[in-house]
């Protein structure tokens, strides 16, 4: 199993972990940016520490230079593990993980970490995948 699956079936196995603002932790819960951070890092990817954010006001370019920074480059399309950027409203981002046929993330409206069908309701901004060389030794 390759890495981009294994962050896809990390992400799986988080599904029903309860939503938290700035949460880090499956056990007290999980936002957009800790429920990606955690499915890979436990996939074998490098996950440093996370830099203060705002999805929330923050711009594109500044979601995508911290992306950058974290090891992930730019994809043509949204395969398993896939990482992608969406504007869930105005002037707010979110992350999702590609997987199982659709796209898992942390809902804040149904307070729980979910696997919804494939595609983004809302405009995906774009697509990244972890570069192999940031995984672990």
């Amino acid at each position: 199993m390759g890495l981009d699956d294994r962050i896809a079936a990390e992400a799986l196995a988080l599904l029903g972990v309860p939503f938290r603002l700035h949460g880090r932790s499956p056990l007290t819960g999980l936002d957009c940016v800790g429920l990606a951070a955690l499915a890979v890092a436990r996939a074998g990817g490098r996950v440093g520490a996370l830099p203060d954010y705002r999805l929330r006001g923050t711009s594109v370019a500044r979601a995508e230079r911290a992306l950058r920074a974290a090891g992930f480059a730019l994809a043509d399309a949204a395969t398993a593990g896939t990482l992608l950027v969406a504007r869930s409203g105005p002037m707010q981002l979110h992350l999702m993980i590609a997987a199982g046929g659709g796209l898992v993330h942390a809902d804040a409206g149904l307070g729980r970490v979910v696997l919804m069908p494939a595609p983004s309701p809302w405009p995906v901004l774009g697509r990244w995948r972890l570069i192999p060389s940031s995984t672990q030794d």
